[in-house]
This record gives structure tokens, sequence and C-alpha cells, in this order.
């Protein structure tokens, strides 16, 4: 991986050094998509006191009704209505779907309103806007927290504390809009680190999108051997923790994979780069070969605990909060 993808572009804030409420002050926040990610928020937001109210907005009729019976939304509003009515909106819906209505968002809203998505990837999605007359409003992150399951009934509180959220090309945003979003990521107990946009989908197609593109391949692979069932009988821990995220939504991923294609190809040919290079120390019968590639993975515990010195400080934060 390159290291500049790993770069950090500015300081990390952390939870706890300023008043993340609202006291005092109405804070209406848009939540449109009311699964796992949008209902976390909302959740926590609203809790935490952030949000005076939420606004929810979905085109899912169930999830709806189960965000509105589980107290994630106050109320359900189309969406022209609910961005007009939001001095916040945030956008957790698949990326594909955020690339298709950001500029629609961003000419409805005031001059005051602050937009921000959660999606996996920004180079497509900012492009969308970058000319665009209020640009200044939006404020591109991408919270790195989340389980396979999705929809409000998955939503859960603290999902995202103690985790890290990428804010991309920060510059491009105004002041006020910016410092709105980082206090709303304060309040959910986040760190904050700032990249481009390229970085940001270059890291991730390492940390996040890889890990799940061979999660599906894995389970691909054993719903075709004609046993399966013997060798899902035979499943213990560590071949369902490997497979978990094969569970994750569809629309979500093959959405995030198209934007990220460039890079997750790229991941994915040093993947295949290191499979072989176990496949073919099998074929030879060559174990101390297989002990050096196993020794040389081992090294990866050095990174996440922060000993390795081939990484500053911030880039080593990043590793162990993305992968935590």
């Amino acid at each position: 991986m390159k290291q500049k993808g790993l770069h950090v572009g500015g300081p990390f804030f952390y939870p706890g050094k300023c008043d993340t409420t609202t006291a005092g002050k109405t804070m209406k926040v848009a939540v449109v998509g009311l699964g796992l990610i949008g209902g976390s928020m909302a959740k926590d937001l609203k809790k935490n006191r952030f949000a005076t109210e939420i606004i929810g907005v979905d085109n899912n009729p169930n999830h709806t009704r189960d965000a509105l019976e589980l107290g994630i939304a106050d109320q359900i509003l189309p969406l022209q209505q609910a961005v007009k009515a939001a001095d916040l909106v945030i956008l957790a819906i698949p990326v594909d779907k955020i690339k298709h209505i950001l500029p629609e968002i961003l000419d409805t809203i005031s001059a005051a309103t602050t937009v921000t998505d959660v999606g996996s990837t920004k180079r497509e999605i900012a492009a969308t806007v970058e000319d665009h007359p209020l640009r200044g409003n939006y404020v591109a992150s991408h919270p790195m927290s989340g389980t396979e399951n999705s929809g409000p009934k998955a939503a859960l509180e603290k999902l995202f504390e103690g985790r890290l959220t990428i804010i991309c090309d920060h510059e491009k945003s105004r002041p006020q809009h910016l410092a709105l979003v980082e206090k709303m990521y304060q309040s959910l107990g986040m760190s904050v680190a700032y990249m481009t946009s390229d970085e940001q989908d270059h890291t991730t197609a390492f940390v996040s999108h890889l890990p799940h593109v061979t999660a599906f391949a894995l389970a691909n692979a054993v719903l075709a051997k004609e046993d399966r069932n013997i060798i899902f009988d035979l499943a213990s821990g560590g071949f369902n923790s490997t497979v978990r995220l094969a569970k994750s939504s569809p629309e979500m991923w093959s959405p995030i994979f198209g934007q990220n294609r460039d890079y997750v190809v790229e991941a994915l040919e040093v993947y295949i780069r290191h499979l072989k290079a176990f496949r073919d120390s099998l074929k030879q019968n060559d174990g101390e070969k297989m002990m050096a590639l196993i020794n040389q993975a081992n090294n990866i515990r050095g990174v996440l605990e922060g000993n390795s010195h081939s990484l500053t400080k911030n880039e080593e934060k990043i590793i162990k909060l993305y992968t935590k």
C-alpha cells in the first residue's frame, strides 16, 4: 500500500475536550437512510442531546415504521421537506444514491444548512458537487464503524464510540459547516482524521473493501462445495469470524466496489499475489517458505499494537482504529 494513502492531513480531535451538546439551541437533524449507520447515529445524537429533533427519511415503509416505533426518528418526512426543515442533513444511504441526490439536496437547502454523508467512497461523490455554489456546505465524511446487519432494528447505541471518522477535502468545506460536523462526531465519541478523497478511497480499498471482497469470495467458495453441509457442521469460530462480512448488504457493497473499482482491483491484485505465494509453497512442499510467509504475516501484530517503526504516530492510530 502506498504510504501517501495513509497520510493524515490534520490533527486528531478527541472526545470530551469541548461541550458537544446543543444545550439552549435547536438542532434539527435530517437522517436520510434509517438503516444500521443512519439509525445508530440518530439514536446517539438524540441521546447525547446533540440533536433536539431527528427527522427521518427512507423510501422503505418498513424502515420508517420501525424507526418511529423504536424512537430512532421523531417524525418522517419526504426528502425535500426534511432537508428544508433541517439544520444538519446526514446522508446514510448507498454511495450510488448519495452521488445521485447530493446535488439535488445542495440545490434545495438554505445557505445555513450543513450536509454530510457517511459513504465508504468519496472521489465520485465529491466530483458531482465540485463546482456547486454551495459546495462549502458539504462535508465529506466516512465514520469507520459498522456491522454486517442492516435496517433500523440493527441500529446500536455507542456503535461509533472509540472509533475513527475520516473527513475528506476539509479545505473545501466552509469553516462553520466543518466545525459542526466535527462537533457531531466528537459527540459520538469518535476521533477525527483528515485525508483527501483519493487517499481515503485508496486506504479503505485495502482495510475495508478488500476484507469484504475476500469474505464474499470465501463464502461463495464454500457454498460451491457439494459437501458444504458437512463443512458448515464442522465450521468453528475462525471460519465464522472470517465470513461474517459475507452477510453484508449487496445493495450497499456492490456500488462501493463499483465506485472504487480501480483501487479495489489494485488491492485484489496484491492480495492474489500473496495467495499465490501460499499456494506455491504448498505445491512445492516448501515448509521453510510457508513458515517464512506466516512469520511475515505475524508482523501485523506489531502494527495493530502500535509497535511498528515504519509508520508515523498518526498512521499507527489510523491502522489501529480501522481494524479495532
